[in-house]
């Protein structure tokens, strides 16, 4: 996922692509410690990458992913978006559908980041 882009989102700008509710957008953060973020933004692969490869519409955001498999942070930058409902741009990996699905999926988690770790504990992918 792409730390700039969340940035973006935060201080109310967005790809030209996209148009979100700016109050919605405004509180993307608003779950997470600011040290843990920066903590694992600063080791994000995609920090450097062009925040507009990550904001790209359906199938497209299939191949944007690609950057994400190796990520050291993949778990916590999906996790932070699911958290905190981020509906826009590829995200821990995960399209925009795929994060919509999980969501849908589980209604009941507070955390993704302890759901993620009790499925990472249990062997289930």
């Amino acid at each position: 996922m792409r730390p700039g882009g969340r940035e973006q989102l935060v201080s109310g700008t967005r790809p030209a692509a996209r148009r979100t509710n700016i109050a919605a957008a405004q509180g993307v953060l608003r779950s997470v410690d600011a040290e843990e973020r920066i903590a694992w933004v600063s080791q994000a692969l995609c920090r450097t990458t062009d925040p507009d490869e990550l904001f790209v519409r359906g199938a497209a955001q299939r191949k944007a992913a690609v950057i994400c498999r190796h990520c050291p942070v993949m778990q916590e930058c999906g996790a932070d978006a699911l958290d905190n409902k981020v509906e826009f741009g590829v995200w821990g990996g995960m399209t925009e559908r795929q994060r919509r699905a999980l969501l849908k999926q589980h209604p009941e988690v507070v955390s993704w980041s302890d759901f993620f770790d009790k499925r990472r504990n249990r062997g289930v992918s």
